[in-house]
């Protein structure tokens, strides 16, 4: 009886340690909400291993064209975004932030705007946030390919530093936790 007593307690802990991991903080999958849940996964890339983003490029929510290479020589900050997404409410400001405080040293920040029904839902959270730097509108996410083997199509929010050479040089997979946090890796990547 008490060999069956242990086995059954071993069984119930098993199983509810394993429900219990995927209700977990930790960065998860976007399931069927459509953005990955859980605060930011930093990854620093070293010099050698950073990777050149594709072309970016297209028009802004508020008309205007853009590209990504319209920044060589410069640091950018690319923040993957939709306006019907929770985690990306939460971190506009901190965002806005610190592209407030970096833009003195020439950091450029631009976002990329996936998957909003309109561009008016987006222009509206951008305004009411008062993101001061433009974002594509790409509500197909087919800019994101440019990305690719640094963020996923369903990496929203994310967050990708890209160095004055054009590679990826860190990012960030969710929510970005603090402005702090952001300033920081970018100064990681300047020095």
């Amino acid at each position: 009886m008490p060999l069956r007593r242990t086995s059954l307690a071993v069984a119930v802990a098993l199983t509810a340690t394993l429900a219990l991991a995927g209700c977990g903080s930790g960065v998860g999958g976007a399931g069927d909400r459509g953005y990955v849940d859980g605060k930011g996964v930093i990854t620093r890339l070293a010099e050698g291993d950073r990777k050149k983003i594709g072309d970016v490029e297209g028009e802004t929510l508020t008309g205007e064209k853009v590209s990504l290479a319209d920044f060589r020589g410069k640091v950018v900050v690319v923040n993957v975004w939709g306006a019907w997404c929770p985690p990306c409410r939460a971190e506009a400001d901190d965002l806005a932030e610190a592209a407030k405080q970096l833009a003195p040293e020439g950091v450029v920040f631009l976002g990329i705007n996936t998957r909003d029904a309109s561009k008016d839902n987006a222009l509206a959270f951008q305004t009411n946030r008062e993101v001061p730097y433009p974002s594509l509108y790409d509500p197909d996410g087919k800019n994101l390919l440019a990305f690719h083997g640094t963020l996923t199509p369903n990496a929203i929010p994310s967050t990708v530093v890209i160095d004055e050479k054009g590679r990826a040089a860190a990012s960030i997979i969710g929510e970005l936790t603090s402005a702090r946090t952001l300033v920081g890796l970018v100064e990681d990547v300047r020095s």
